[in-house]
Parts: C-alpha cells; structure tokens; sequence
C-alpha cells in the first residue's frame, strides 16, 4: 500500500489521463521557475550581492552579511507555509499556487531592479531584505501547492513518481540559474557584471506571472481537495473545521519528525550549491566559471536520480528509500570535503557528484512520504510546516554557519561534522516514523488516519 486514506479520488470521479499530464506539467514547471528564482538569490550571494549592499569590513564580513539575508528567506519560510497551507486546506490548492507564482515574481524582478548602496545608501540591504522575505514567503507557499496538485491527482500506486515531478523543480532551477549565469557572466566583462550583468537573472524571473496565469486559467482543483472541501463543510461551525489547529493540538509532533528527518537534505543541498560555491572561489582561488559548471552538470543527474528514488518508493516503501539516503549523506561528509580541498575541479565534481547521488536518493520520495502523513483536510498545512521547518533549521543557515565554522576552526572537517550531527537527528526522526509504521499495522482499524497513513508510507 502507498495512499492514505482519502487520497484517491472514487474511480468513477478519477480524473481523465490527459488532464492528469497537464496538471502534472503545471505542477513541475511551477516548482521549476518558483525555484529558479529562489536559487538566483543564492548565487548572487555567493559571488556579487555582499560587496554591492555590504560594502563594509572584509570580504569575510561582507559575504556573511550577504549569507544572513539568504538566510533570513528561510525563516520567511513558515509564514508562508502557514498561511498558505490554512488557506489551501480550506479554500483549494490552486489560488494558493497562484497567488506563490504571482508574489515570487514580484520579489525577483525587484531584486533585478533594486539600487546598490552606493546608490541608495542603507535603504539599499532593507529592500533586499525585505524582498528576500517576500520570496521567503512565497516558496514557503508553492511547494505544498505544486506538490499536493501533483500527488492529489497521481493514479493507484503512483503518487511517488508524481510527487517527483514537483522535485524535479529543484534540480532544474538550479540548473537554469547556473546556466543564465554563466552566460551572463561570459557575455559580460567582470565590470559589467558587477555593475549590471547579475541582474539579468533576476529579471528572467517575469516569466513566473505568465506561469501563474496558466494555472490560474487551466488547471482544475484536484480531487482529494473537492472531497475534503465537503467534509469542511459539514464542520464549518466546529472548533475541529480549522486546519492549522487541528495540527497544532493534535498532529505537531509528526510536523517536527517530518522537519527533523529533512534538515540534512536541504542543509547539505545549500552546502553544496552555496557555501561550496563561496569557499571553492574565495579560499581555494578555483574560477568561478568552472565551479558554476560543475554544480549545472551534477544537478542535471539529478532529473534521474530523483524520479528513479520516487519510482522504487512506489514499489518498496517511503522510508526504506528515505533513511538509506540520510545515512548515504552522514557516511559521505567526511570524504566530501576531503575531496573538495584538493582544489581540483575534477574532485569537487566527484565528491559533489555523490553527494548528490543520495540527496537525490532522498528527495524522491519525500513529496509523496510528507503528504501520506496527513489527510487531505490538513495535508497543505501539515506538509508545508514539516518541510518550512527543515528549511529553517538545514536550508536557511548552512551556508552561513559554513562560513562561520570554517572562520572559527580553520578546516572544512567542521562543516563534516555539521552535517553528519543533522543525519543522525535524520536517522533518530526517520526511526521513530519508522516504528508509528509498524504500530499502526498492527493496530484496530480505528486508529488515527494520520498513523495509518504514515504505516503505507513505510511499505
């Protein structure tokens, strides 16, 4: 089994084939240019954003004040996972979708648009933090969106390989963000890119509006959601009939598993496409044009490995896949920075290369395991708290606590052991998600949706 209870709709209800592609296209691209955005901001942090709105102390001191504005979108991140997954819960998917797409462009194309502090002075790094938090906020509100219009609408014993689609969205953000880097950084003189040249990525992002029109105008509600509007109707006057206190009273323990058994994964992944992207080009004097395609080429192994993972979840079990990725990450910390600190773009392109092999062995299938812990009456909210969690406490603050490990201890070795702590809190998550599975097989069948779902999820 690998549905919760609810999740499909009746066969006689099921959607048509074509329409379940579409949605499952809108879902991906969605996730796609949400994250793109998101990614740009990233980059540009690592190479021009602190010396353009930071310009005071080292360069140190500037790429850090640089990686604390990246940081401070993670912790937007709830809000909007929040606000987003009530909404979502109670009044559909999709206007919350849009509404992401719609805020995200907004944010990016004032981020391409925004004046240097030379210019502007320090109203310069207000505005780009607080667009920093409007992208917060709109990411934390798109990736239960795409993720539940794709796995709400997946077929009988498919909603792994459906849920893929929705992660796939990362990988190719990230590629396409290196992309129009590097060629904005070739077509330009490094003059011209600090001066202008960096923010034609940002500007790319316009795209996302015409995306959201798309969805706005095309794309249906999904089923499970029309079903758990009519439960919400007969409870509209209940205590019970909103979703964000239902978690809250009942279900927040599973919210913080979900973070808990996550934050390695996005930790790991900023390590990778941020911090080592800083540290590679600041301490160990590689080129950034050559570390920018390296971390292109292993995220484009990425749109395999991932629907691969997604696809044997389908078959043997969420977390069989889930924990064996988590413990793939805490053996491979240590030879990763190893190899990086040999300064050869051969070696950082293996060691980042496995790295991302079991990222992506875990990434699979966590859209379909985080929707298979709650029912459809709080799975926008439920979903969105667990994953906006392991934003804040992985994501969020790796690439600045990168930074600050590597200041304090002098070796990267310090950057391994962060990140073999955050897989053991993975593997003591995953663990007792684990064992809720194995009770919840061998109990009455009354017990909780929420645990039975979480016994399928495990296979």
């Amino acid at each position: 089994m690998d549905t919760a209870p609810s999740a499909q709709p009746p066969a006689s209800t099921a959607p048509a084939v074509g329409n379940r592609r579409r949605v499952a296209t809108a879902a991906a691209l969605a996730s796609a240019v949400e994250w793109y955005d998101y990614f740009v901001f990233g980059i540009a942090a690592a190479l021009v954003l602190g010396d353009l709105y930071f310009p005071a102390g080292s360069p140190t001191a500037g790429v850090m004040a640089s990686f604390a504005t990246f940081a401070v979108g993670f912790l937007a991140r709830p809000l909007g996972g929040i606000v987003a997954g009530h909404l979502g819960d109670k009044r559909g998917r999709k206007p919350m979708l849009v509404l992401a797409l719609t805020l995200m462009g907004v944010a990016t194309t004032g981020i391409g648009l925004l004046p240097t502090y030379d210019t502007i002075g320090v109203a310069a790094p207000i505005l780009l933090v607080l667009l920093r938090v409007a992208q917060g906020v709109a990411v934390g509100a798109q990736w239960g969106g795409a993720m539940l219009l794709a796995t709400e609408y997946a077929p009988e014993g498919k909603r792994g390989v459906y849920g893929s689609v929705v992660q796939l969205g990362v990988p190719i953000g990230v590629v396409t963000a290196n992309t129009v880097f590097l060629a904005a950084g070739a077509l330009t003189t490094d003059s011209a890119f600090a001066a202008w040249g960096w923010r034609v990525p940002f500007l790319v992002g316009l795209l996302v509006l015409g995306l959201a029109w798309y969805i706005h105008t095309r794309v249906e509600e999904t089923p499970a959601f029309k079903e758990a509007e009519r439960a919400l109707a007969e409870q509209e006057k209940s205590e019970q009939s909103s979703p964000l206190r239902t978690i809250l009273r009942g279900h927040l323990g599973t919210v913080f598993l979900a973070g808990g058994s996550f934050a390695v994964n996005t930790a790991t992944f900023y390590i990778l496409i941020t911090g080592v992207l800083d540290y590679t080009t600041r301490e160990l004097d590689m080129k950034k044009g050559p570390v920018l395609m390296v971390s292109l080429c292993v995220s484009l192994t990425q749109l395999v490995l991932i629907p691969a993972a997604a696809a044997l979840s389908d078959r043997i079990g969420r977390i069989r896949i889930y924990a064996f990725g988590a413990a793939g990450i805490a053996l491979w910390a240590v030879p990763l920075f190893l190899l990086i600190d040999t300064g050869s773009l051969l070696w950082l392109a293996v060691g980042t290369f496995v790295a991302s092999c079991f990222l992506s062995i875990m990434y699979g299938p966590q859209a379909a395991l985080f929707a298979e812990l709650f029912t459809p009456e709080m799975r926008y909210t439920g979903a969105s708290l667990g994953y906006q969690i392991a934003a804040v406490a992985g994501g969020g603050l790796a690439p600045f606590v990168m930074v600050l490990l590597l200041e304090a201890t002098g070796t990267s070795m310090a950057v391994s052991g962060y990140i073999i702590a955050l897989s053991v809190i993975a593997l003591a998550s995953i663990k007792v998600l684990a064992n809720r599975a194995r009770s919840a097989e061998a109990a009455e069948p009354e017990t909780a949706p929420e645990a039975k779902a979480e016994a399928e999820s495990a296979g």
